[in-house]
């Protein structure tokens, strides 16, 4: 066995970075709070482990890979530990929580040699949020990746705010998984999953000290998304490969193969609340954009939707003109026409309506079925993007038509295969300068860095389900207060909110103080708010205005105050304005006194808008802020916003 022991010193940050010694690797983060270790234990098993200002939050859990040929799980060495070093990126995401975004990170490898001499490499980054590492393998011939045994080990007295994973053709019309359960909150760790399928990312966890947040980024085509496994003995959490059925053809394989094995990177984020929701680790961590690529006509925004509220029978010609004037009149940028539309009206009606809505500065985005054989989803334009020249020459007709986006449903889940036509989705469709919305979909992983002209992806269980179910419209309010702390965290979501009018059939647990709210909470490149004309007309004027001017693009995002599943206060920037927004699940209004001071506000007074004498009305006020403090009391299931 060789032994490497030396040390590499960072100057610039004046404290030890990443040494080996007795075959192990520390790295810490650029500010020095965090750090990730890794060695061989006794046993010959490659494990690792996080701390923070020198606690442990992640106890040692396990690293390796079992290919066809080879196990990295057991009986390995450490060959090799690279010397640190340093980078710093600066990046531009337009349909992300920060259009513009700069980190640093420490980052350093190791390889483990198996008995058969042969190496795999693990390269770890660190930055002042979060740790992160992934496997690197490479051959001249395909290597199968048979299974991957990464763990993430909790101590006992952890909670859990988690997902539960769909298990593959379950569900309406064989879609899942399509990332749209209901959450469990505050549940031990340990708690078994309520489907063989297991837990989602991303993955909440509180220790005694720290709030966790684990996911992954930077997936390709090299290699499959995974989730967590349905159990986890004494808080140890293991990552799962798709479920057969979750590929674009029955006959592939749920398990990567390729020559070049980059599996996604292993993310842990690790603070406050605040270090969670702010974080932009997962865009971090993915591929740049093409240099080559121009990107500057993507445009994020605001779209109509008639299909939220209004479902099916609307999916007509008159309706949608009626929509493209409804966005018009609001002065937003887009205007969603969704299922059936290629039965319903036509490519020549829609033709006369891009047309029309061009007249009116509003973008026509065009729904699209993705899948084939792999669900029973009967909705159409369906079999017209699996095959490439196919689904190029669609792209170039809806493009010559004037089209500005797609929206794409039903994917088949997290297979390599499936992963493929994702990249194959969005690159030919920024060829013909299209926007890209998923839906029926996989979490983001750090795509829309790589691919600017994806602006968001589903992947929630939205405001859909309100509409389906009373059990889930009685739910509504505690999940908005869950998912701005675990799945909007990782990157664009299209929740569709902001629903003023009633919902057929339905008892809409929200008021429209928090749904307001919902306009600034809710993060995605371009927003489809679910509110029809009928029911926008009846607003007070200044809530009309505000709907008007919502940015369409965020700077800089903040987090206020709240706790997952009950509340929620955070702040976005855009330009030189501050725009506040809170939203209360609990059966009891929430008191909460807000410093200003970090936003560095000249202003005396604000307006305050928040709930009415009932949960279907506003009220706007003046609130003195002159000692820099804002007084806000959020009724239950309401909400509030103040622009800065």
């Amino acid at each position: 066995m060789k032994k490497h022991v030396f040390a590499t010193i960072c100057l610039s940050f004046g404290f030890l970075s990443v040494f080996a010694v007795s075959q192990k690797l520390v790295l810490n983060s650029p500010d020095a709070k965090l750090s990730i270790e890794a060695e061989v234990n006794a046993q010959g098993q490659a494990v690792y482990s996080v701390k923070r200002n020198h606690t442990v939050v992640i106890q040692p859990s396990v690293l390796g890979l079992i290919t066809d040929n080879d196990d990295f799980t057991r009986g390995v060495i450490i060959s090799q530990i690279s010397p640190v070093s340093k980078m710093k990126e600066t990046y531009s995401t337009p349909a992300e929580k920060r259009v513009n975004r700069t980190y640093t990170a420490n980052c350093a490898s190791l390889n483990l040699m198996n008995s058969n001499k042969k190496e795999l490499t693990i390269e770890f980054k660190a930055t002042n949020e979060g740790v992160a590492f992934r496997y690197v393998l490479k051959a001249e011939k395909p290597i199968a990746v048979k299974s991957e045994k990464t763990s993430f080990k909790f101590a006992i007295s952890t909670k859990a705010w988690l997902h539960p994973h769909a298990n593959v053709k379950e569900g309406w019309c064989e879609t899942q998984p399509s990332y749209e359960e209901q959450y469990e909150y505050d549940i031990p760790v340990g708690t078994t999953a309520p489907e063989a399928a297991g837990w989602s990312f991303p993955a909440l966890f509180k220790t005694t000290d720290y709030w966790v947040l684990i996911t992954e980024a930077g997936l390709t085509p090299d290699y499959v998304g995974t989730r967590l496994t349905q159990k986890s003995f004494e808080g140890e959490y293991s990552i799962a490969f798709p479920q057969k059925g979750e590929t674009t053809h029955p006959t592939d394989p749920e398990y990567p193969v390729s020559k070049n094995i980059f599996s996604a990177w292993r993310v842990i984020i690790v603070g406050s609340l605040a270090t969670v929701v702010e974080s932009q680790m997962v865009t971090d961590l993915s591929l740049p954009v093409d240099p080559k690529a121009d990107f500057s006509w993507v445009k994020t925004g605001i779209a109509s939707w008639s299909w939220g509220v209004l479902h099916d029978d609307y999916t007509t010609y008159p309706v949608q003109k009626q929509f493209i004037d409804y966005a018009s009149d609001m002065n937003w940028d887009y205007c969603l026409i969704d299922a059936d539309w290629d039965r319903k009206i036509g490519y020549d009606k829609i033709q006369e309506l891009a047309d029309y809505a061009k007249t009116k500065n509003v973008g026509l985005i065009l729904w699209y079925n993705s899948s084939g054989a792999w669900n029973t989803t009967v909705y159409s334009p369906k079999n017209a993007l699996i095959d490439r020249d196919a689904r190029r020459k669609e792209f170039e007709r809806i493009h010559k038509m004037g089209i500005a986006g797609i929206k794409v449903d039903f994917w088949p889940g997290d297979g390599q295969s499936a992963i493929q036509y994702y990249y194959d989705m969005m690159k030919d469709a920024a060829d013909f300068h299209l926007l890209v919305n998923f839906h029926g979909t996989t979490v983001p992983r750090g795509w829309s860095r790589t691919f600017p002209n994806l602006v968001s992806m589903e992947a929630v269980r939205g405001f859909e389900f309100t509409t389906f179910d009373q059990k889930d419209t009685d739910k509504a309010p505690k999940h908005l207060t869950m998912i701005p702390y675990a799945r909007n965290v990782v990157g664009p979501m299209d929740f569709t909110p902001v629903c003023f009018g009633e919902i057929m059939g339905k008892n809409r647990k929200t008021s429209n103080g928090m749904e307001i709210a919902l306009s600034v909470i809710l993060q995605s490149g371009v927003q489809h708010f679910v509110t029809i004309p009928e029911s926008m007309v009846k607003q007070p004027a200044y809530i009309i205005d505000f709907m008007r001017n919502l940015p369409r693009h965020w700077d800089d995002i903040r987090f206020i105050d709240g706790f997952p599943g009950k509340y929620v206060v955070l702040a976005r920037k855009s330009g030189g304005k501050w725009y506040l927004a809170g939203i209360n699940s609990q059966t009891e209004t929430q008191k909460l006194t807000i410093d200003l001071s970090p936003f560095k506000t000249d202003l005396k007074a604000v307006s305050l808008i928040t709930d009415g004498d009932s949960n279907r009305s506003f009220v706007q006020n003046q609130v003195d802020i002159t000692t820099h403090k804002l007084e806000v009391e959020i009724k239950p299931n309401g909400g509030f916003v103040v622009v800065l």
